[in-house]
């Protein structure tokens, strides 16, 4: 007599399909002890019945003016439980592969980014990797992961827009670096990095429009400025000119 799943939350919930033989007339079933709800006869082959809370491993017994039947083992599963996820933001557009630990996860069928749902790789009970979907709009979402167990809530993942330059003030300084210089651009808050010519340069966030940062030092002629966020890159070909000094 296979049911189907054999394994759901302890908080109880699970439809399930018992499937035997003789199964006219049933009157009740249960899982160990406790009786099943919404008892429906599908057929004399078949009957479906939503378990009970319970814990740990019991046995499910199906009765019928004939009799009780042997059990078949049903395995309860508690919720799962989430610590951490391996990066908490990305680029609005999906894509990127992040890891999820916690624990009670070796059943998990699905997780939910903001309502998007979608289907993660277990690794094992404490970690699953997923790909993230893409999101709607920039800003933080909540992330659910679904087992067997139920579903659990409570991390937050923050989707990105990519960032862009606009202008780049003043746009030349000394090749001894030192100079003073404001970016405009859009998306600028969730900057992680500023080059210029391919060297990191010290930077503050002003706001989502504004960055602030220090030239490095650098070799006369034109620099490439770049900045970067968790979501892409933004070039500015040439936009800062490094000036020799003078000599005599």
């Amino acid at each position: 007599m296979p049911i189907t799943p054999n394994q759901g939350s302890t908080g109880g919930g699970t439809l399930v399909t018992i499937n035997g033989s003789n199964l006219d007339n049933t009157t009740s079933v249960k899982f160990g002890t406790k009786p099943a709800t919404n008892v429906t006869q599908v057929s004399a082959s078949q009957v479906t019945a939503v378990s009970p809370s319970g814990t740990g491993t019991v046995g499910v017994t199906v009765t019928t003016p004939g009799g009780t039947s042997n059990p078949v083992p049903f395995f309860y599963v508690g919720a799962p439980f989430k610590s951490s996820l391996g990066t908490t933001s990305g680029p609005l557009a999906g894509g990127n592969t992040i890891t999820l630990s916690g624990t009670g996860l070796s059943t998990a069928t699905s997780v939910s980014f903001g309502g998007v749902t979608t289907s993660p790789t277990v690794v094992n009970d404490t970690q699953l990797t997923v790909t993230v979907p893409a999101g709607t709009v920039a800003g933080p979402v909540g992330v659910s992961v679904t087992t067997a167990g139920g579903t659990n809530n409570g991390l937050s993942y923050t989707y990105i827009d990519d960032p862009t330059i606009g202008t780049i003030t003043p746009t030349s300084g000394p090749t001894s670096g030192g100079t003073a210089v404001t970016i405009t651009g859009t998306n600028l808050d969730s900057t992680d990095s500023v080059t210029f010519d391919g060297t990191a340069a010290p930077f503050s966030v002003i706001n989502s429009t504004t960055l602030s940062a220090v030239t490095p030092p650098g070799t006369a002629g034109p620099a490439d400025v770049v900045v970067t966020n968790p979501a892409a890159s933004d070039t500015a070909v040439g936009a800062f000119t490094y000036v020799a000094s003078p000599g005599i």
